[in-house]
């Protein structure tokens, strides 16, 4: 195997159990990601800064807010 091939082999990993543990515990986190990703996208296309890095920095907002959202619903 490549090096390359073993490093996505890797990612794909990582980045499937991330999203099995935050649909099974975090489902605040995963919802907020999912919109902040769609709100950034349509931000960054309209203002021309670029779709994807706006979808970027949506879902960490909104990955931020969700998490928030869950710890203080929780209490």
């Amino acid at each position: 195997m490549t090096t390359k091939s073993v490093k996505t082999r890797i990612a794909s990993d990582v980045i499937g159990l991330s999203l099995v543990t935050f649909a099974t515990t975090a489902c605040g986190t995963l919802g907020g990601a999912a919109v902040g990703a769609g709100a950034g996208a349509a931000v960054g296309a309209g203002t021309g800064y670029g779709a994807g890095k706006g979808a970027l920095i949506g879902t960490g907002v909104g990955a931020a807010a969700g998490a928030i959202y869950d710890i203080t619903k929780k209490r």
